[in-house]
Order: structure tokens, then sequence, then C-alpha cells
């Protein structure tokens, strides 16, 4: 590895820190998703809807206390302001969120685009190196004309190699952004419905009979 490695020449070294920085990416994004998946709690998530529909904020209170859910924490954000905005509450802290989840997804984006083009780059460089043997020695020395090839090779193969694994993984990343987008849209519209519904049976119960 570390022989082809020099032999892919000065590109080399800028690919590798595309490669270190996508795997880097990877491992931090996949922790991330790791332990937003053991924070999950439907189970919680149900409950609360049922509470929030009997408007029992005190239980919703004590059974929220803890929760590293982030459907839980959008949840509550809207039920701490249900007297005002409670969907204006629940937008904000669904952004936030999902910037959570968006983080270093640009850089994954950047590395997959750079890394080709450094292995072209390399492409380029080897066969020009390739291009000045054969006119300067490639009687005496036909090797000179060997190791520009093989540069040219090897930095393309490198560029790809980051890159297409690169590609499955920021897809499946964004895969699950939308994923999470789509529960927080569908929780937190259960939880409008559930109380207006209270609000209105409420406003009902206060009307005074003619």
């Amino acid at each position: 590895m570390l022989d082809l490695f020099l032999k892919g020449g000065p590109v080399m070294y800028p690919l590798l820190a595309c490669s270190v920085i996508a795997m880097t990416v990877v491992i931090e994004r996949a922790i991330f998703w790791i332990q937003s998946d053991r924070s999950r709690n439907q189970v919680l998530v149900d409950e609360v809807l049922e509470l929030c529909r009997v408007g029992n904020w005190e239980m919703v209170r004590l059974k929220v206390a803890g929760s590293k859910d982030y459907l839980i924490r959008i949840l509550v954000s809207g039920i701490l302001h249900r007297e005002f905005s409670m969907t204006k509450a629940m937008e904000s802290a669904a952004a936030d969120e999902i910037r959570k989840m968006r983080r270093f997804m640009g850089v994954l984006d950047t590395m997959i685009t750079v890394a080709p083009l450094l292995g072209f780059l390399g492409t380029v460089t080897g066969i020009i190196y390739s291009f000045e043997s054969l006119g300067l020695a490639v009687v005496e020395h036909p090797e000179t004309v060997a190791i520009g090839i093989a540069q040219a090779l090897i930095t393309t193969a490198a560029g790809l190699i980051i890159a297409i694994p690169a590609v499955f993984i920021y897809n499946y990343f964004n895969s699950r952004i939308e994923d999470a987008a789509i529960s927080i849209e569908k929780y937190a519209t259960s939880l409008e419905i559930v109380h207006k519904k209270l609000v209105r049976d409420k406003d009902g119960n206060n009307e005074v009979p003619e």
C-alpha cells in the first residue's frame, strides 16, 4: 500500500486528506445516529400524545423528564408554548434537530466531489510526465514512461475508491434525515390536532346554556 501511495505522486497526499476527512465524518455521523436510535422511545411518544389528549400537562412533564428523544424534545417545545404558538415553537425546535442531523453532511458531499477531481488531476499530471519522458530519454530509460502511466492510474483509482463508498453512505444518512423529518411532521401534526380538539372541547363545555 505504501509503495502504491508513493507511486501515485504528490496528488496522493490531498487524496489521503480527503479520505481521512470523509472517514472522520462517516464515523461521527454513525455514532450520532446510533445514539439517536438508542434514545428513541416510541412508547413514550404515544403516551405523551395520549396525556395531551386529556390535558394532563403535569404528567407529561414528569414522563418526559430526562428523555433524549428528538421527537419528545420537539413535542415538549410545542406543549410549553401551547398558549402562544405551538406550531411555530415546534417548527423552530424541528429546524434545530434537522440542523443537528445535517451536521458535516456538506463536508462529506464536498469530499465526494473533490476526491475524483483530484484523481483526474493526478491522471493529467501523470500523462504529462509520461509525455515529457517520451521526449527526453525514452530509449535509455523506458521505465520513466511507466512511472507516469502508473501515477495516472493510481490517482484515478484512489479518487474513485474514496468517492464511491462515500456516495452510498451519504445517501443513507440523507435517507435517515428524510425519515426523521417525516416522523417529526407526523407527530407534530398529531399534537396540534389533539390540542385543538382539547381546546374546542373545553370551549364547548364553558358555553352557557340558554
